[in-house]
């Protein structure tokens, strides 16, 4: 017996485990909405909105010109694509996926597919080398180059223009492709790209260029990352050497394949499989350190506290004044310089602020003074953090949420998950402001 809308074939070729979940498990399965060379997807009868995405233990090149069965494969790529799309979306990221099912498969929400691929490139080679004469390999691109291609495997996805996606004037779930939404696309892409380059470069990896795609929720009419980004999906060289090249190239670039061949190509996608792991870990601990005058100014700390925790910083709040009891002030100050963990000191007082001064002449850490100013008082009491004696570095931020986007910056030089969040935010307030602009002049017409 089979799930309702499934067939006989469509079993056969689901990975065991997932089919014993899905027969006896909460989890029911309906019709197959769609397959393509590597994976299927499955609509969920009791979960309505969403879809489940089965990997298949096939790896092909060339449209499927190469196609070849990779035992595991199924599982090593849904780890990928699970482990990626869970470092996204905890950057921040809009995304299709929700949550890892099983080992070859995972849920996400049912979207309408956008049928372009997106192509980002950080380092020329590859297929640009041909359709660009004369650009050697390795050429860097800086800003990243961009590229998309109409996915259409009968004419080998030709590359379109800008001018072609938007004459196409495709409609996707209800959502007409226009300008707002290239834009959109484009822009995420190269935020996308940038992210996770950053994460393998943790792990002394080069991310050479990538490939995404994306999608419409059914349910909510937004543009998401859908799709899958697994070792199919980039070219990766460890310490930037192409010889020692990780990805699906490999595959591609085998005169013969052959048992000895697919067991090469299979470790490097369990390398892979491996490393995306540690990209979700920290690579250094941080912290910022608030330092207030007086116990009244615990609101305004608090907001600073609440603005870190959205970068995934921990806050330590202290009660010191600099003119009261400045021994203990510098006490306070060398018990964190102490331990070794990265940190951002910020001095939070009003009035005279003399925790901001004293703090920046007496360390090498960075001091950020976010005095909390009241309208009496104010004007007059900012220059207190805004006027420094020669030879400090006491920057002055006035609003908290700014003052911890800025901690956020510093720290985020050494930790790679706090300069992807700050990366994501940066993409998510410029496409906010997109839809803001189109919505009003929709509303204006």
């Amino acid at each position: 017996f089979w799930p309702p809308g499934v067939t006989r074939e469509d079993c056969l070729q689901l990975d065991v485990h997932v089919l014993i979940l899905s027969l006896f498990s909460e989890l029911k399965i309906d019709q197959k909405l769609n397959e393509g060379k590597t994976k299927q997807i499955f609509e969920l009868v009791d979960q309505p909105g969403l879809v489940l995405v089965q990997s298949k233990d096939q790896i092909t090149a060339g449209n499927a010109v190469r196609k070849d069965q990779m035992e595991g494969k199924a599982a090593i790529a849904n780890k990928t694509t699970s482990c990626m799309f869970q470092l996204l979306q905890e950057s921040g990221i809009k995304t299709a996926f929700v949550k890892q099912h099983s080992d070859t498969a995972f849920i996400a929400a049912h979207c309408e597919m956008i049928p372009i691929e997106w192509v980002c490139r950080r380092v020329a080679t590859g297929s640009f080398l041909k359709r660009n004469p004369g650009v050697k390999e390795g050429y860097r691109f800086s800003p990243l180059k961009m590229e998309m291609f109409f996915k259409d495997d009968a004419n080998n996805d030709p590359q379109w223009s800008e001018e072609q996606l938007l004459e196409a004037k495709l409609c996707v779930a209800g959502l007409t492709i226009g300008q707002c939404e290239v834009d959109i696309m484009s822009r995420s892409t190269v935020a996308i790209f940038e992210i996770v380059e950053k994460a393998w470069a943790t792990q002394n990896c080069t991310l050479v260029d990538m490939k995404i795609e994306f999608g419409v929720s059914v349910k909510s009419g937004e543009i998401v990352l859908a799709d899958v980004i697994d070792n199919d999906s980039w070219r990766l060289w460890p310490a930037g050497d192409r010889s020692q090249q990780k990805d699906k190239q490999v595959y591609r670039e085998l005169k013969e394949v052959t048992p000895e061949a697919m067991q090469m190509v299979k470790r490097n996608f369990e390398w892979v499989s491996e490393r995306v792991k540690l990209l979700l870990d920290p690579q250094a601990s941080s912290r910022v350190v608030l330092l207030m005058g007086s116990i009244s100014d615990v609101a305004h700390c608090e907001k600073i506290r609440k603005a870190c925790a959205s970068y995934g910083i921990p806050c330590v709040l202290r009660v010191t004044s600099a003119h009261k009891g400045p021994d203990e002030t510098l006490r306070i100050k060398a018990e964190y310089e102490g331990d070794g963990v990265p940190t951002v000191f910020v001095a939070v007082a009003g009035r005279s602020n003399g925790l901001g001064p004293v703090m920046s002449g007496n360390t090498a850490y960075p001091v950020i003074s976010c005095p909390p100013l009241t309208p009496d008082w104010g004007p007059q009491d900012v220059w207190s953090s805004l006027r420094m004696p020669s030879g400090l570095g006491c920057s002055t931020v006035l609003s908290p949420e700014a003052c911890a986007q800025f901690a956020a910056q510093i720290l985020g030089l050494r930790d790679h998950l706090v300069w992807c969040k700050l990366r994501a935010s940066m993409l998510n307030t410029w496409v906010s402001l997109k839809l803001a602009d189109k919505k009003f002049q929709a509303c204006s017409l």
